[in-house]
């Protein structure tokens, strides 16, 4: 399973074009997604048939968040489930970097049985086999992780042991650094199923060929 991480409509329609699997749709590249605007959304729905997880984060920076953030956090999935989202993309911490298990069980509830990805906020945590059983307890069908370094490359020995530890009880969706030069590498080394990259290369847009190339490899 191939999914693309896309900041814009435009990106999304290159990549479901391209062969891409599901959509992570958000904004904000420069801060690694926030939630994207609902018009945008709506529109992009129109355009491509395969399915569209929206990234719910207010905003850029850390993954704790305050009272009102985490209000605006529940107020934007439920508009977005209102107006037909697939899934969702979230992760929150606590402020001593540990999952906030209370905040993420109350979004997954109201996402009600719409699947959920827990976003590479599970790579600022302490302990990652410890926060792997509490993210499988809160719900989530997925984690997004790059196996807690900052790429593919660099944390495919943990990938693997997360893989492993998860025993097919959660989809461990590889990404950070993941482009068409490494898939296959962190691929057979994982032994991972599910795959995640923004097929961007030189420009702010998504590759086609790239993701045609990563597509063809899975």
């Amino acid at each position: 399973m191939l999914e693309i991480a896309c900041f814009d409509k435009e990106s999304a329609i290159i990549a479901a074009k391209a062969g891409a699997d599901r959509i992570e749709f958000c904004a904000g590249l420069d801060v690694g997604g926030i939630t994207p605007s609902l018009q945008d959304f709506l529109e992009l729905k129109k355009e491509i048939a395969i399915p569209i997880f929206v990234m719910i984060r207010t905003r850029g920076g850390n993954f704790c968040y305050n009272n009102e953030e985490f209000q605006q956090m529940k107020n934007q999935l439920l508009e977005f489930k209102k107006e037909g989202a697939d899934g969702f993309v979230f992760g929150i911490l606590d402020e001593n970097s540990e999952v906030n298990i209370a905040h993420n069980k109350e979004l997954v509830a109201l996402a009600e049985g719409l699947p959920c990805t827990f976003h590479r906020a599970f790579d600022r945590v302490n302990h990652y086999q410890k926060s792997l059983k509490e993210v499988i307890s809160c719900g989530f069908k997925t984690i997004l992780t790059s196996g807690t370094k900052s790429n593919v490359t660099e944390g495919k020995e943990i990938l693997k042991n997360i893989v492993e530890l998860a025993n097919n009880r959660i989809d461990i969706l590889c990404g950070g650094g993941l482009r068409s030069s490494n898939v296959s590498e962190i691929k057979n080394y994982t032994q991972a199923k599910s795959f995640h990259s923004s097929g961007i290369l030189n420009d702010k847009m998504p590759d086609f060929d790239e993701i045609v190339s990563l597509k063809s490899q899975l």
